[in-house]
């Protein structure tokens, strides 16, 4: 009986996280952006997908609700590329969780995430997954003490070529 009560049936697990995201419209709303159902529904589909290619599970809105309070304030936001740039941050996000190994913690990809789509990448998604956060993830996977400073100069950058020598 136990396992039963843990078990939450799908629909009812989506429809909260839409009624979620929905209400993050509150908050977003200061900055010009907002969802509809429509939006938020499409949004917990891209979730179910990026979950289910990583490997992962989550339960309620999750990193949806966290990803649209930290970006919602981003300059190169705006409701024109609002429900598409979270569809990318989403799957993104889910793809260096994977290839972060799990080292750092949700919130402190998310921070990460959000400073360098805003400063370094200049709101691009592109530079944001195939640069920084490619770096970032391979300073985590070979040890590099202060990953998140992403400087090609640094002393304790690994050179991948000769790191296989």
């Amino acid at each position: 009986m136990a396992v039963k009560a843990l078990i939450f049936p799908t629909a009812v697990m989506n429809q909260t996280a839409i009624s979620e995201i929905i209400n993050c419209n509150k908050i977003t709303l200061r900055y010009g952006l907002a969802l509809s159902s429509k939006e938020a529904q499409e949004l917990v589909e891209t979730r179910a997908s990026a979950l289910r290619s990583f490997g992962r599970v989550e339960f309620g809105a999750g990193i949806i609700n966290k990803l649209i309070l930290k970006f919602c304030d981003s300059p190169f936001l705006s409701q024109h590329n609002y429900a598409e740039t979270l569809h990318d941050l989403i799957e993104t996000f889910y793809y260096f969780k994977n290839e972060t190994l799990d080292e750092i913690s949700d919130d402190e990809l998310l921070s990460l995430m959000k400073s360098y789509f805003d400063r370094n990448c200049q709101g691009s998604i592109e530079l944001l997954q195939q640069r920084e956060l490619e770096l970032m993830a391979r300073n985590i996977r070979y040890g590099v003490r202060d990953y998140a400073d992403l400087r090609q100069d640094s002393e304790e950058s690994v050179d991948e070529e000769s790191y296989y020598d």
